[in-house]
């Protein structure tokens, strides 16, 4: 199945920045010496995170361009591309990636574990997630919540056929999909941002 990612260094910040408490919880659960439910389904999340992060556009951007023997093995990147509006606006790119249903379970496993832990603390009479977990909990949500966000089938067509002309131009984005535009990358600001206003104005404002 095709999502729609923004071409948004906060959105990749995000993203990126669930590797390392993902790894530190399969090291914990590694050394405990027990093999566990939990301890599978942070493993595959944490392959599925490497599978979807080697298609985003800024990673295949920073990272294949100056140091193409880390990215060898990795999928070829979409070709960059300039989106403007009618007016000449410069607008944020969005990109058509394709991803599996079963690295999308494994990621919503992975959150629905947290969930779960949290919830199973709490009946517990303890205060729930610690507060890097909480954090972890909460990027991952948004996250899995951007991936699964439903694209505007006229704006995801009109860029799958962008993309698949495999150059890198300016494309002036047609006026029955700057309305699906807008309230898709509205609803992703939303996502990412919400709950901290000074964020949440200075992310709006990357997209006129």
């Amino acid at each position: 199945m095709y999502v729609l990612v923004p071409d948004d260094p906060v959105f990749y910040a995000k993203f990126q920045s669930l590797e390392e408490p993902l790894l530190h919880h399969l090291y914990r659960l590694h050394h405990a010496s027990v093999e566990s439910d939990e301890e599978r389904i942070i493993s595959e999340a944490y392959d599925s995170w490497v599978r979807v992060l080697l298609k985003l556009p800024l990673w295949a951007r920073w990272h294949t361009e100056d140091v193409p023997e880390v990215s060898a093995g990795a999928e070829p990147s979409p070709p960059r591309y300039i989106l403007h509006s009618r007016r000449g606006d410069h607008l944020t790119s969005l990109y058509p990636i394709e991803v599996t249903a079963v690295d999308l379970g494994h990621l919503t496993a992975c959150l629905d574990l947290f969930a779960v832990v949290d919830a199973g603390s709490v009946d517990k009479g303890d205060a729930g997630l610690r507060g890097g977990d909480r954090r972890l909990a909460d990027v991952l949500r948004r996250v899995m919540d951007v991936l699964l966000l439903p694209p505007p089938s006229g704006l995801l067509d009109f860029l799958r056929y962008v993309v698949a002309r495999q150059a890198a131009l300016p494309v002036t984005l047609p006026s029955e999909c700057e309305q699906e535009y807008q309230r898709f990358c509205e609803e992703i600001v939303h996502i990412l941002s919400s709950g901290d206003t000074f964020a949440y104005l200075s992310h709006r404002a990357m997209y006129p």
